[in-house]
């Protein structure tokens, strides 16, 4: 990796100023770099992509008689279905029915009626009239209703005068076929470490920016990373394998993990301007700038990244 120039730095530094709405350009142009202090950091990274299942009941309603066939003796473990997993590291989640395990039973929701009692009208097929308010006259005008005929009543539109709507749970087939579907969830688990900088830089801008990958490990399980120029980067490497065989060996399956390390530069930068030293920061392979004190600021409105 090319350690960074002043000329790449005094780029950076115009970008950065450029998308801030209330920093001047004109010191990014005229500031004298006194120094370029090359740093950087390490960060590891452990992904276990693991693949979790459950069953549940639900049910639809039963349009096609003799077609559930009768419910398995014994029960299908959820590990026994095949399913094709997603690409690796890639979370999803998937519901498959288990075979042979439906069974037909009443709707319960109209009890095998196929229809239900109107929530508006209550099952009477008819509602007070919005015009009257069930008076059968015009307040003002003294007259017959014409809306409801001076009945004060009118037919119900939810269910056009029936009483009963289509049940919304069997849709009218007064069956329900109950069954098994198994849920499927993969999920990629991210254990992230970053070694410490003793920078006066905050912490959590470098987990938004990429470094250059120095090592890479994938296979189903991974080993500790031994005898690291960083001990810190050994330390987390044994932490994060040792979490995630705790946390997903024993309610899931482990299908795959990768561990990698990045170098992620950062240079400081020491200038002069107007007679004042400042620096600022270069950090990741994309040059993000942390400039704290950049000394030509309008206002104070912009939030500092």
């Amino acid at each position: 990796m090319p350690p960074m120039t002043e000329a790449a730095a005094r780029r950076a530094l115009l970008r950065f100023v450029a998308s801030r709405c209330c920093y001047g350009s004109r010191a990014a142009g005229e500031l004298a770099i006194r120094r370029l202090r090359h740093l950087g950091t390490y960060r590891y990274r452990l992904e276990t992509f693991s693949e979790s299942r459950l069953s549940e009941w639900a049910f639809e309603p039963f349009t096609k008689p003799g077609a559930a066939g009768p419910p398995r003796d014994a029960p299908l473990d959820p590990w026994d279905m095949e399913v094709g997993a997603p690409p690796l590291f890639q979370g999803q989640t998937r519901r498959c029915r288990v075979p042979c395990s439906a069974l037909v039973r009443d709707c319960h929701r109209c009890h095998g009626h196929g229809r239900s009692k109107c929530g508006v009208c209550h099952g009477a097929g008819r509602t007070r009239c919005v015009a009257c308010k069930g008076s059968r006259r015009r307040l003002k005008q003294q007259k017959r209703c014409q809306l409801c005929s001076g009945t004060g009543r009118k037919r119900c539109n939810t269910c056009s005068g029936r009483g009963s709507k289509t049940c919304a749970t069997c849709q009218g087939e007064k069956k329900l076929q109950h069954f098994k579907q198994l849920v499927i969830s993969w999920k990629n688990n991210v254990f992230e470490f970053v070694s410490e900088h003793h920078l006066n830089f905050p912490g959590e801008l470098l987990s938004k920016v990429s470094g250059e990958n120095i090592f890479k490990d994938e296979n189903v399980v991974v080993y500790p990373v031994i005898d690291f120029p960083d001990p810190e980067i050994s330390l987390a490497s044994q932490r994060a394998i040792a979490e995630h065989s705790a946390a997903f060996a024993t309610s899931s399956r482990i299908l795959r993990q990768r561990q990698t390390i990045e170098l992620i530069p950062i240079t400081e930068v020491h200038y002069q301007y107007s007679g004042k030293p400042y620096l600022y920061y270069v950090y990741g392979l994309e040059n993000k700038v942390y400039a704290l004190d950049y000394p030509e600021r309008c206002c104070c409105g912009c939030t500092i990244l």
